[in-house]
């Protein structure tokens, strides 16, 4: 590994609880934050197939300001708004996020619009046309946030979030580093309360995230531990994800997904993405907003493998270290021998591997491609608009 020597690494306040029965420490956590008032935000299998919300709710005692438990798949603008409405309404000066990544980032859009003014349309990130992304600068005071995850997601502890609205191509992307949490929970009762589908497919983005982060040909010295410990979590987690009873696979899952926001922290966030990675992000984000039946998890395994067999060529130091990994070691091309690797570790869980596989129409792929291209995580410098050729033909290969 030739190391990364000149980096920034950032340290976020936050306090981790991990393990069982961990939610009796939320009444520190809010005496901590001097809150009376905390107000759940969460899904409706959450709030009304398990138990979850009603045992917080009698561990805060008088201190529970209420919940709503109508945020969506892929956090609609709407039900944000209306999860806004009646926090301000419950008079809460604290969020607990209870749910996974749709959840987490919808309580991360509340605090915003709970603080900020301004219209919505002045809070996201814009786009003006051939040119770089901007993402505004929201500089109101946000309420604390406690995030208690039901299953592994890299949403738990950052700062970035996507809402859906039908009337718009694209999704709204907010940011506000205010927005991260002030304290995590990986209880093993709440973790349990997924059911496996959930579990797999988020596990599955966790792992993809994990094999694409380790085609850094360099890496800044304190990153590299954490890409290499959340590939090895996740590699071993993942198959177990089919056992509605191993906390013990999701609490690591969980981890996995921590380090590697670690890893960004720690100046990974400054090594230059491969075009694979950009890649499968920007489309797979595209394809499950589109499509709402679709998981991210199953998203990023339909295309990894064919983006990898176009894009891969690109980076061929990258597709290297990511079939080496594998142990895939011979003498096909660096991008055959990654994507094969990666096609079977899909197949071996049970996901899939086209999009036809997902029920995806093909006369969908032209409007996919479309919302593909604007992903500032993915694409800042708005490179993929002069790649719409190539992302195309890849939508088709991968149907």
């Amino acid at each position: 590994m030739a190391y990364q020597h000149g980096f920034r690494a950032t340290a976020y306040p936050l306090r981790l609880y991990s393990g069982r029965d961990v939610l009796e420490n939320l009444p520190a956590e809010l005496k901590r934050h001097r809150s009376q008032r905390a107000f759940v935000v969460c899904g409706r299998s959450v709030s009304r197939k398990t138990g979850l919300v009603d045992r917080i709710a009698a561990i805060l005692g008088p201190a529970y300001a209420g919940r709503y438990d109508e945020i969506e798949k892929d956090t609609t603008l709407a039900s944000v708004q209306a999860a806004t409405a009646a926090a301000r309404a419950a008079g809460a000066d604290l969020l607990i996020g209870v749910g996974a990544g749709s959840v987490i980032q919808g309580t991360r859009v509340v605090a915003i619009l709970l603080a900020e003014q301004a219209p919505v349309d002045q809070l996201i990130t814009q786009y003006p046309d051939n040119a770089p992304a901007i993402s505004p600068k929201l500089l109101a005071p946000k309420l604390p946030i406690i995030n208690v995850l039901t299953a592994a997601t890299t949403a738990q502890n950052r700062a970035g979030s996507a809402v859906k609205d039908p009337a718009r191509p694209n999704r709204m992307e907010f940011f506000d580093p205010k927005t991260r949490p002030a304290a995590l929970f990986w209880d093993e009762e709440a973790l349990l309360t997924a059911p496996v589908s959930l579990a797999r497919t988020t596990g599955t983005s966790v792992f993809w995230r994990a094999i694409m982060n380790l085609g850094a040909p360099s890496m800044a010295p304190l990153s590299e531990g954490d890409r290499l410990q959340a590939f090895r979590l996740a590699r071993g987690a993942y198959p177990r994800m089919a056992d509605p009873a191993d906390a013990a696979a999701r609490i690591e899952m969980c981890t996995a997904a921590f380090l590697q926001n670690r890893d960004a922290d720690d100046g990974g966030a400054l090594t230059e993405k491969h075009w694979p990675a950009r890649v499968t992000y920007a489309l797979a984000t595209a394809l499950f907003n589109r499509h709402a039946h679709v998981g991210q998890g199953e998203a990023n395994s339909a295309l990894t493998a064919t983006v990898i067999r176009h894009f891969g060529a690109r980076d061929p130091e990258a597709m290297a270290l990511i079939a080496a990994a594998f142990g895939v070691i011979d003498g096909r091309p660096p991008q055959e021998r990654a994507a094969a690797a990666v096609e079977q570790a899909f197949t071996g869980a049970g996901m899939p591997v086209r999009l036809r596989e997902l029920g995806i129409p093909r006369d969908s792929l032209g409007d996919v491609l479309e919302a593909s291209l604007k992903n500032f995580n993915a694409d800042p410098k708005r490179e993929f608009l002069r790649e719409r050729d190539v992302l195309m033909a890849v939508l088709e290969a991968a149907w």
